[in-house]
């Protein structure tokens, strides 16, 4: 006869306990996490959690949010369609946006990191001191643990990075290759330069 967790005592059970922790929560909090904290196996705070998202895209009315996995856990979302409407009320005016600097300077960050401040600078052409300490400011990257070449401060993207973006691991970012030219275009390029 199996005991019955103390959460299971409670009215809504495991479910409800799982929502109550997951409100509260600022990140994604890990399987192994609300395992921890529930004091249940791994496998059954996976296949609830599992029940609880697709109950929310429950075909009589779905719900204003979501349940999704994102980087290193699970986390309420507000659902896409409603977008517009949070940000209206988030924003209230304010700007959040990132500047079309801050923009580049981030996706140099997050598909060659780790990297320098100043190889950031080489690539991008511009100084970006301002930039990064935006971008650090708003926990969107962070410093490398390990230091680069001549003692320089190397940056990484960060957790709540990949949570802004939806995305569960750096794995998941688009491929550059199509944005960029080909092997063809390149010689073209090359040529075109030495004729003139």
């Amino acid at each position: 006869m199996s005991e019955i967790a103390p959460i299971d005592e409670l009215p809504g059970g495991l479910k409800s306990g799982l929502e109550a922790v997951l409100m509260v929560a600022d990140s994604p909090v890990s399987t192994a996490r609300l395992a921890q904290i529930f004091d249940l196996p791994i496998a059954r705070i996976a296949t609830t959690l599992e029940e609880l998202a697709t109950e929310y895209d429950g075909k009589d009315r779905p719900r204003g949010f979501e349940l999704r996995r994102v980087a290193s856990g699970w986390r309420f979302y507000t659902r896409t369609d409603y977008a517009d409407f949070v940000s209206s009320y988030v924003l209230d005016g304010q700007t959040a946006r990132l500047s079309q600097a801050a923009l580049e300077t981030l996706a140099v960050i997050a598909y060659r990191q780790p990297v320098s401040r100043g190889r950031i600078s080489a690539i991008r052409g511009v100084n970006v001191d301002s930039v990064v300490r935006t971008l650090l400011t708003r926990g969107l990257i962070t410093e490398h643990p390990e230091i680069g070449d001549g003692g320089a401060t190397l940056y990484q993207t960060t957790e709540y990075f990949l949570e802004r973006l939806g995305l569960s691991a750096l794995e998941d970012l688009p491929a550059l290759s199509p944005y960029l030219p080909g092997v063809a275009d390149l010689e073209s390029l090359d040529s075109a330069t030495y004729d003139d």
